[in-house]
């Protein structure tokens, strides 16, 4: 039987005993070596930025495999292997890092750009104004008028301290007002003295002087004494009134006021006693009976009062100045002369007398303007009626003294005592 030659096992990279076979193997052996690469850590990938922290890591780290591997070789050619080329075994694991181009802005550059952008819009509005003759004439007029180099004043928010307030109805104030605006048109007292045969101007302004006596011997609210002219007046203008009727229309016109505006009216038997027992209580109940039929009912109408508040909040007023806004008023219920008037007209005209009667600068901004709707030049001839009821009442000849009296007192500041403003009517 024939024997099978047995060859002996040999070791992979080990050192070979023979001839030329052994240098081929070994040549082999150094591929086999050459060709194989560990395989990294495929999970743990990171995109972290190359630093110099972060290249001398990765250095570190290729010297340490390049060392671990160096190890290697050296047991390997102790064990009979190969010698390889350690520089070649280093260039292979060293892993140069790429420079990454990194673009630096620098804050100067920026601002040089921004400069460079504000030149070009400033060159370009840099051109030459043309100067026509209509903007040359214009200038002209105003310079000659003199109204070039006054700042306006800015429109004043006189709600805005009253944001809080409720009862102020912030939201609602200038609704409200426009509101009054239009229906004081549809409320308005037309000249009605010619169609009465026996009352005068003179009757009216003296039963007015006393109404504002009887408003303040029962202590009653202002809204009050407006609404009783109004009544009254109305009245008049609908129906002719004898003379021995006029102050019973007075005296119900008031207690119509009163149970309007008031929380606790006046009784008729006290409007019974005020007038001397002129007249009695059913008479002044059917007089009551025939003003309110007359006038259908309808009193929830815009008084001068109702304007006054608005437009001496709009004046910025002190209590000096608003005493002497009501004073100048209710000396413009006695005449008659400013029934040709709206109550927001009156109202403001009253505000604009009274500013210059104490000699307020200025006289009228544009935040009265705004508000009252009416300029300097519109309220100037209205407001000189108030000066020359002042100065009527001041008069020691005059005998209807109820308004001047009444703002005597110290607790009205003796608004009545200061002189009127005789310059401004001159």
């Amino acid at each position: 039987m024939a024997s099978r030659p047995i060859v002996p096992h040999q070791q992979r990279g080990g050192a070979i005993v023979g001839g030329g076979g052994a240098k081929q193997k070994a040549g082999k052996a150094e591929v086999v070596n050459r060709n194989r690469k560990a395989l990294g850590d495929i999970g743990n990938v990171q995109n972290r930025p190359i630093t110099r922290s972060f290249c001398a890591q990765l250095l570190a780290n290729a010297q340490e495999a390049a060392q671990g591997k160096h190890k290697n070789q050296v047991a390997q050619i102790v064990n009979g292997g190969g010698v390889p080329d350690l520089k070649v075994a280093l260039k292979k694991v060293t892993v140069k890092a790429k420079p990454t181009e990194i673009i630096e802005i620098s804050p100067d550059t920026v601002e040089q750009e921004v400069v460079k952008k504000e030149t070009v819009v400033i060159r370009r509005m840099e051109k030459k104004s043309v100067h026509t003759l209509s903007s040359v004439l214009s200038a002209r007029s105003k310079v000659a008028c003199g109204l070039t180099g006054k700042p306006k004043n800015p429109i004043v928010d006189i709600d805005a301290a009253d944001v809080d307030n409720q009862l102020a109805a912030v939201e609602y104030v200038e609704d409200i007002y426009k509101f009054y605006k239009l229906a004081e048109k549809s409320s308005r007292v037309h000249d009605y003295m010619d169609s009465q045969l026996e009352i005068t101007e003179k009757m009216r302004a003296i039963l007015f002087d006393w109404l504002v006596e009887v408003h303040s011997k029962f202590e009653l609210m202002p809204e009050t004494l407006y609404l009783t002219t109004h009544i009254v007046d109305r009245f008049l203008s609908l129906r002719s009134v004898s003379r021995k009727e006029l102050q019973l229309v007075g005296i119900s016109a008031m207690l119509i006021a009163s149970k309007y505006e008031e929380i606790w009216a006046p009784e008729v038997n006290d409007f019974v006693c005020i007038s001397d027992k002129a007249y009695n209580r059913e008479h002044i109940l059917v007089m009551e009976k025939r003003i309110l039929g007359k006038l259908g009912w309808t009193l929830t109408l815009p008084t001068p009062y109702h304007f006054l508040v608005r437009f001496i909040k709009a004046a910025i007023s002190d209590q000096e100045m608003e005493n002497m806004v009501y004073f100048l008023a209710e000396l413009g219920l006695m005449h008659y002369e400013i029934i040709i008037y709206c109550p927001s007209m009156v109202a403001a005209s009253a505000v604009y007398a009274a500013r210059c009667t104490l000699k307020k600068s200025p006289l009228w901004d544009e935040t009265l303007e705004h508000h009252t709707g009416f300029s300097e030049e519109q309220v100037k001839d209205c407001a000189k009626l108030f000066m020359k009821f002042h100065t009527l009442a001041v008069d020691s000849e005059n005998k209807l003294k109820g308004v001047y009296k009444k703002y005597s007192h110290p607790q009205r500041d003796s608004i009545s005592l200061i002189p009127p403003a005789k310059t401004f009517l001159a």
